[in-house]
């Protein structure tokens, strides 16, 4: 009978240890998730920020000059 408890015991220490260690894979695996989610959203808006740029740059250079771009002079 003493045999059975300290067999029990062990294992009940080595399954202890497997919780905790799938407890720690589930929480590493939620904290890569997150970073994932949270840089994707920054790139997410550098993006949105660049694509507003671009179209505001477009439209200050078409304001300076409705022909700009237009007329190609060419030399032969």
């Amino acid at each position: 009978m003493a045999r059975l408890v300290v067999r029990y015991a062990r294992l009940g220490k080595g399954l202890l240890k497997m919780d905790l260690s799938i407890a720690n894979m589930a929480v590493d695996l939620q904290l890569a998730r997150t970073q994932q989610e949270w840089g994707l959203a920054v790139l997410k808006s550098a993006m949105e920020s660049e694509t507003e740029m671009a179209e505001e740059t477009l439209q200050l250079a078409e304001n300076l000059h409705p022909a700009l771009g237009h007329n190609v002079d060419v030399r032969a």
